[in-house]
């Protein structure tokens, strides 16, 4: 009965843990009466598990698991007391597990939490990698450009290997119309040989024998079959014989590459102008259709002379083309080509060319005149464009002496400007047209007159209360002009000291040689008019604050009513006015006594200077009325600078009334002046400056003189020697030295001291526009106008701004920019330091130098004439074409001080001359 009760409790132990079910089988084994509870299912199913989804055990538990280790278990659990042992065992191992995966767990969320506050230190922490990542960004950039690079290449191999694959098809259809072409042409003569056949009588076979007169009979001729066929056949012995004819023509001319690399291009220029060599030409271009229209029409012949250019293109490229551009690149190729195509048709005249060889030469022929046409438009413009200036520079010529009649200089220059004003417009308007270069002459013209007009109109200077005075020159005791003004407080009344604001006599009569219209510039005063003001609010601020403050008040009052009375003519009402209301005697009592107003001082000024002072100072004297300022010192500051100002003014309007008297007496007064100063003694500084020149001269002439030069051109004259001496003296870089300043010249001291800062500068200028130009392989006489003006101001110690100025007009890439900021970094180190080592400069120097020169030396107005008509030229071929208008001011300005110094000091330059034997006295 047990074992039967125990049997009915195995099924249910078998679905329990098996150590569970070990337990409740002792327990049954072991009790006798008492029977064992079964848990209810859900319960029992709580404790066992699918082998599919427990877990996979250990070695450990498999080997608890285990036979061995159950029967082990077994033995132990008996030996040590029961179930309750082994349910605490495994609840110490389950615990131990827990606590050991815990520790696990806690190590690895300590590890975790290491690496995140790494990270965020290291995320926090300053980057320092900003080179590592420009690096990487450059990388990505070369890469990209690398791959734009890559595919630009690919694109243009594909286009190229479409383009030979079209070639090849054209080629090779070509090639399949000539077999067609052939094979008819062969057609027709069998059918012809055939028909040629079968008109001749043949013997029958039965025939005897033909005697042998009969055998020596001549066949009968070959006879057209009707009139058309005929006519064909004529034709076509005409056209051939015509073919053989015009090839013969041309060939005899000999115009190959071969000859004409060999010939001299003067020479190859009068042979293309040959009406033979045009006609044969022509007949040549026509035979082969590449010309249509009439033999002597202007388009044919130009056509012709576009074809025969190829041959001069290819044999004298460096007298056609200025420079090494793409577009002459382009121009060299096409010309190339078309000589290759043309050729073995013109050699083998004698046959027919093949319908391809034709079509070949037509688009050839197109491509190289459309090259042609393209480059010759770009090089006239920069050629109409030169001979624009050159009109213009001639038009301001003759307005400059059409006007003088005394000297007969209009008479002398008006053919030779109108002789070469005819040839400008007549080449004009063949490169641009007849109505184009009328209207182009005409702005240009009209806005050079009203340039000039402006320069010598700035306003109404004539002041409103002026006189007309004249002005005694009969000698050097002439009263100097001059403006007085206060020095400093110590100065007492009876002994202040006068600040002169305006040049001697001796200046102003030189000037009025040299420039009939010249007047005192005004400019350096308002350019730093703050900087006057301040100076002589300064100087008054310390007279009134020095113990002679008072006396100062009435030595500056007396000093502005002087002033203000020689501004207006004596017996008028305005000078009986300032002369009571500025009584010296009545301002110094009311400065005794405490009476004297400064606010009705200024008043009356506001008042009374509107009525003296010139149209063109209104705006100036109204912001005097209106300013502001309440400081008195100031305000006396600005009142002093604005008479000044009225003081230039009247002094100009008197100089514009009395310059052609003045003008007839300045040699004389010069001369006078001179010998009062120097006397008859010896000038070394003149004659050192005279030696130099002469040395010059001399190597200058020995290194041109050759056999067939005449005596007269190479004889060394004084006019010879003063041009180079003042060439040499004026155009030069480095700064003006006393030692090398004549004395004769001593008046022009400032003006060649500005003419070097201004050769200088264009010298500068001028290397880095034509660096500039010859890196992106423009024409170096292209005219940079803008960027050379914005460069003029520009300071020598600023590389980039140059660069920039530059990149205004044209992208530059980055290898370009890098050679020109190198160039442009050497050649302003020459313009610091006023050196000239840069070979550059020096050619550009001497360019000048040369030009100068040779328009000095010119005798005759019409060599004058020419060399200012060829001005532009010379000087735009030699990179110098933005300072055009400049260096022809230089020239101009040069002549008349020459002239005026030779006539003004000729007595000292013939005893110079006489002294520096043996040269002969001509002219000075």
């Amino acid at each position: 009965m047990r074992h039967s009760d125990s049997s009915d409790l195995e099924p249910d132990a078998n679905l329990l843990h098996p150590s569970i079910a070990e337990e409740a089988q002792d327990l049954v084994m072991s009790s006798d009466n008492d029977a064992l509870p079964v848990p209810p299912p859900r319960i029992a199913a709580r404790f066992s598990k699918s082998s599919s989804t427990r877990r996979k055990s250990s070695a450990a538990s498999s080997r608890r698991n285990s036979l061995t280790s159950h029967h082990s278990s077994r033995s132990s659990r008996s030996a040590h007391g029961g179930p309750q042992s082994t349910h605490i065992a495994q609840h110490l191992r389950r615990a131990s597990i827990i606590e050991t995966r815990k520790a696990r767990l806690a190590d690895r969320a300590a590890h975790a939490e290491q690496v995140r506050l790494r990270a965020a230190l290291a995320k926090a922490a300053p980057r320092a990698s900003s080179t590592t990542e420009e690096r990487a960004l450059a990388a990505k950039q070369a890469r990209e450009r690398f791959l734009a690079q890559v595919a630009a290449n690919c694109a243009e191999e594909v286009k190229r290997a479409k383009r030979v694959a079209e070639d090849t098809r054209e080629k090779k259809a070509a090639e399949l119309m000539r077999l067609k072409e052939d094979m008819r042409e062969r057609s027709a003569e069998a059918e012809k040989r055939r028909s040629i056949l079968q008109q001749t009588q043949r013997r029958p076979r039965t025939a005897t024998l033909p005697s042998v007169e009969e055998k020596r009979t001549v066949t009968r001729k070959w006879k057209p079959r009707d009139e058309i066929e005929a006519a064909q056949v004529i034709q076509k012995a005409w056209r051939n014989t015509k073919r053989r004819r015009t090839v013969s023509e041309f060939l005899e001319l000999g115009i190959t590459l071969e000859n004409i690399q060999k010939t001299s291009f003067e020479e190859i220029g009068s042979l293309f102008n040959q009406e033979k060599v045009l006609e044969s030409t022509t007949k040549l271009l026509k035979l082969y259709g590449l010309q249509h229209g009439e033999a002597d029409s202007t388009n044919t012949m130009a056509a012709t002379r576009t074809f025969l250019s190829a041959f001069i293109v290819l044999g004298h490229p460096a007298h056609v083309l200025s420079n090494e551009g793409e577009q002459e690149k382009d121009l060299i190729e096409k010309a190339k080509s078309l000589l290759l195509c043309i050729d073995p048709i013109v050699t083998n005249g004698t046959r027919s060319p093949s319908t391809t060889q034709l079509e070949s030469l037509v688009d050839v022929y197109a491509s190289f005149q459309s090259a042609f046409t393209a480059w010759k438009d770009r090089d006239s413009s920069v050629l109409v464009d030169t001979m624009l200036a050159q009109f213009v520079e001639l038009d301001a010529i003759w307005q400059s002496v059409k006007n003088d009649r005394d000297g007969h200089v209009a008479e002398d220059y008006r053919e030779g400007i109108q002789n070469n004003q005819t040839l400008l417009l007549a080449r004009i308007k063949r490169l641009a047209g007849a109505d184009r270069a009328m209207k182009m002459i005409r702005e240009a013209t009209r806005k050079s007159r009203k340039a000039q007009a402006k320069k010598k109109n700035p306003g109404d200077i004539r002041p409103r209360a002026a006189s007309h005075p004249t002005v005694d020159a009969s000698g050097p005791s002439l009263t100097p002009i001059e403006i007085s003004v206060s020095d400093t407080a110590v100065d007492s009344l009876a002994n202040r000291k006068a600040t002169p604001l305006l040049p001697d006599n001796r200046t102003i009569m030189h000037e009025l040689a040299i420039n009939k219209e010249y007047k005192i510039d005004v400019s350096p005063k308002t350019d730093m008019r703050e900087n006057a003001i301040r100076a002589v609010s300064d100087k008054l601020r310390i007279g009134f604050e020095s113990e002679l403050g008072d006396s100062f008040v009435i030595v500056m009052a007396e000093t502005i009513r002087e002033k203000l009375l020689s501004l207006v003519a004596p017996g008028k009402s305005l000078h009986a006015l300032i002369s009571e209301s500025l009584d010296t005697t009545m301002i110094e009592n009311q400065v005794k006594m405490g009476a004297f107003s400064y606010q009705q001082f200024f008043s009356f000024m506001n008042s009374i200077l509107p009525k003296i002072c010139a149209p063109v100072r209104d705006a100036e004297v109204k912001a005097l009325a209106k300013d502001p300022t309440e400081d008195p010192i100031e305000r006396l500051a600005r009142l002093n600078y604005i008479i000044d100002l009225l003081s230039i003014d009247h002094a100009n309007f008197t100089l514009q009334l009395n310059a052609p008297m003045l003008i007839k007496e300045a040699t004389g007064y010069e001369e006078r002046f001179f010998a009062t100063t120097h006397g008859s003694g010896q000038l070394p500084k003149t004659q050192d400056w005279w030696l130099k020149a002469k040395r010059k001269t001399e190597e200058e002439m020995a290194r041109r003189s050759t056999g067939n030069t005449p005596a007269s051109a190479s004889r060394v004259t004084p006019d010879k020697v003063y041009i180079r001496g003042l060439v040499d003296l004026a155009v030069e870089v480095a700064e003006l030295q006393e030692a090398d300043l004549p004395e004769t010249l001593d008046l022009d001291h400032g003006r060649i001291r500005r003419m070097r800062r201004d050769v200088h500068r264009m010298v500068i200028i001028s290397a880095i526009l034509l660096t500039g130009k010859n890196l992106m392989r423009r024409d170096v006489r292209s005219l940079w106008k803008e960027q050379a003006q914005r460069m003029w101001d520009l300071p020598f110690e600023n590389v980039q701004a140059f660069i920039a100025v530059i990149e205004t007009r044209y992208a530059l890439p980055p290898i370009t920019k890098t050679q020109l900021s190198g160039t442009v970094e050497r050649i302003l180190l020459d313009g610091r330091s006023r050196q000239v080592t840069h070979p550059v400069i020096k050619v550009l120097l001497q360019k000048i130098k040369t030009h100068v020169h040779a328009r000095l030396s010119a005798s005759s107005a019409d060599e004058r004439v020419k060399a200012a008509s060829t001005a532009t030229q010379v000087l735009s071929s030699g990179g110098l074409a933005e300072f055009v208008a400049q260096v022809g001011a230089m020239v101009d300005e040069l002549q008349k001080v020459g002239e005026v110094d030779r006539e003004a000091h000729k007595r000292w330059y013939d005893g110079i001359v006489a002294e520096s034997s043996p040269v002969q006295p001509e002219g000075v």
